[in-house]
C-alpha cells in the first residue's frame, strides 16, 4: 500500500507538469505482482526538448521546496528528448511526442491501471482525513484516562472512612532530641 507522502509527492509533481503545460499527462498505477520497480509512472511530454527540461526542473524545485526530496536519479536530461526522474515511490517520463509514440510505455504496461489526478487527490484527502480522525480519537482516549486520574487524586476522602493525618515533628521536639543524644556521648 502507498503511502500518503508518497501520493502527496506525485500529486505535486503533477501540479508542476500542468504548470509547465505538459501535454496528455497520465498516471499508471502499476501491479505489485509485476513491478517491483516502484509503485506510479508519472508520464507526459512536452511540445519540444527545452520545454522538457522546463518540466523537470519545476518538477524537482518543487519537491525539493515542499518536500525537501531529491530524485535519485536523472536521465536524459541533456537530450531532452525523453528524460527520467527516479523518485522511488514514482517514476516521472518526460517525452518529446514523437519518442512517446515510439516506446509507448502505456502499451508495455498493459496491467496498469490509469489514474487521474482528480482520483488520486480524492484518495489522499480520504486517508488524510482517516488518519486525522484515528490520532483524535487516540488523543482523546488518552486525555480522558489523564482526567479521570487527575479526578482520582483531586477527589476528597469519602464520607466514613477515616483519613489519618500526618503531624510533621515540631522543630523545637527535633532540636531537644538532637540535643540529648549528642549531650550523652559527652557526658
Amino acid at each position: 500500500m502507498n503511502s500518503i507522502e508518497s501520493n502527496q509527492l506525485l500529486l505535486a509533481a503533477a501540479t508542476a507538469c500542468e504548470d509547465k503545460k505538459a501535454e496528455d499527462i497520465r498516471i499508471l498505477a502499476l501491479d505489485p505482482a509485476e513491478s517491483g520497480l516502484t509503485d506510479y509512472f508519472l508520464i507526459c511530454n512536452g511540445t519540444n526538448e527545452r520545454q522538457n527540461v522546463a518540466i523537470t526542473d519545476e518538477i524537482e524545485l518543487r519537491l525539493k521546496r515542499d518536500f525537501g526530496v531529491y530524485p535519485n536519479s536523472v536521465e536524459g536530461r541533456r537530450q531532452g528528448e525523453w528524460i527520467l526522474m527516479d523518485y522511488v515511490d514514482f517514476i516521472v517520463h518526460v517525452f518529446s511526442a514523437e519518442k512517446r509514440a515510439f516506446y509507448g510505455l502505456e502499451r508495455l504496461r498493459k496491467t496498469a491501471t490509469s489514474v487521474s489526478v482528480a482520483d488520486l487527490n480524492a484518495e489522499v484527502k480520504a486517508r488524510i482525513a482517516s488518519v486525522r480522525k484515528s490520532a483524535l480519537k487516540k488523543e482523546v482516549k488518552g486525555t480522558t484516562v489523564v482526567k479521570k486520574a487527575a479526578a482520582k487524586k483531586a477527589s476528597p476522602p469519602k464520607a466514613g472512612k477515616k483519613v489519618a493525618a500526618k503531624k510533621a515533628p515540631a522543630k523545637k521536639a527535633v532540636k531537644a532530641t538532637v540535643k540529648k543524644k549528642i549531650g550523652g556521648k559527652r557526658g
